[in-house]
């Protein structure tokens, strides 16, 4: 561990979540990335070499030369994140896991088995408890914590405060999501272009269960107690590059105005803004009173990318309150939302150091 910070592996590392992972590790202040892993592709290259870098900013200096290990090497660091295709996962993250590492996937993998914590620091901390049960019940060393899916995440965290001080009924959303959420290349651009596809293969369902499970209990005994309000989602696919907008109806169990709601928003703190933890935007949720925004273009990157920005906040004659809300998924929505949840995991004294 020289220079005092905790060694990590990206799984992944060449691809579109594992590059945002590699960005955004660069000079943090508590983890440095000492190993990465991809493909037999690119095992044995450069990671300059075995890269097609597809963000703005240049190739961090510490990973370019760094080498590429296959999916069978023996890793030293103690923490792993994967951003790992999900044809591979679960292999190699239970491998890592039983070996005795802290994964931390933003694979759907392992998110909604009933031992795996699927987490947002300033939704559902107090999940992180069912680490225990899982390590006794698979006999592991290590173990796997999950973040949830990159519209999920972000609807999530605005339902938080509107459930704790309303209750949530019944929610409505029309996801219209980035191409990067794809991958690279994604989507075909004559797919996209002049286009919105009005379909993405098992994305509504993970909407609404890790919706239900994110904002449920956790009882050492019972195990996980999803939440019972009703999730509808349409998600389509359309052409921008990054930033997911949800178009958001809700049904409470006690009476809430407009004005209710956004006090209830601008009002929320979570565990990681109590902490102050490295990564945690100081609000986790913005509020814009413009009547045209959130937007993509203008938004998305607001807290460096690791808040969900609210707006158009109005009455819903169907269901009684609606919004919009937009976030970027693949930070807050996939590799931010991983570094968090690890360092809320070194603050709790999780992480096997």
């Amino acid at each position: 561990m020289h220079d005092g910070r905790i060694p990590v592996a990206v799984l992944g590392a060449t691809g579109n979540v594992g590059q945002r992972f590699v960005q955004l590790l660069d000079g943090h202040p508590w983890f440095r990335v000492a190993e990465l892993v991809a493909s037999e592709r690119s095992a044995g290259k450069r990671y300059d070499a075995a890269t097609d870098w597809r963000l703005g900013a240049a190739m961090p200096e510490a990973a370019a030369a760094l080498p590429v290990q296959g999916y069978d090497a023996d890793l030293q660091s103690p923490v792993v994140f994967s951003g790992l295709p999900g044809e591979v996962a679960e292999e190699i993250e239970q491998r890592l896991a039983a070996r005795g590492h802290a994964v931390l996937s933003n694979t759907s993998t392992h998110r909604m088995e009933p031992d795996v914590p699927l987490l947002i620091p300033e939704v559902n901390p107090d999940h992180v408890r069912a680490i225990e049960a899982q390590r006794a019940n698979r006999g592991w060393k290590g173990y796997i914590a999950t973040n949830p899916n990159c519209s999920a995440i972000h609807l999530v965290l605005a339902l938080k405060p509107l459930h704790d001080a309303f209750g949530l009924d019944a929610v409505l959303v029309a996801t219209l999501q980035a191409v990067s959420g794809a991958g690279y290349p994604g989507v075909p651009s004559l797919d996209m272009i002049d286009n919105v596809v009005p379909y993405i293969g098992g994305e509504e369902d993970k909407m609404q269960t890790e919706a239900q499970k994110l904002l449920g209990g956790y009882d050492p005994a019972r195990g996980f107690q999803p939440a019972t309000f009703v999730v509808s989602a349409h998600c389509n696919r359309v052409p921008v590059r990054d930033g997911h907008t949800e178009c958001v109806s809700v049904r409470f169990e006690r009476e809430a105005t407009p004005d209710d709601v956004i006090a209830a928003f601008e009002d929320f703190r979570g565990k990681p803004q109590e902490l102050d933890l490295p990564s945690a935007p100081p609000q986790p949720i913005i509020v814009r009173r413009e009547p045209n925004r959130p937007q993509p273009s203008f938004d998305r990157d607001d807290a460096r990318g690791m808040a969900s920005i609210v707006g158009r906040v109005r009455e819903c004659p169907l269901l009684g309150v609606k919004f919009v809300v937009l976030g970027h998924n693949t930070i807050r929505g996939a590799a931010g939302a991983a570094i968090l949840n690890a360092e809320l995991f070194k603050v709790e004294n999780l992480l096997p150091i």
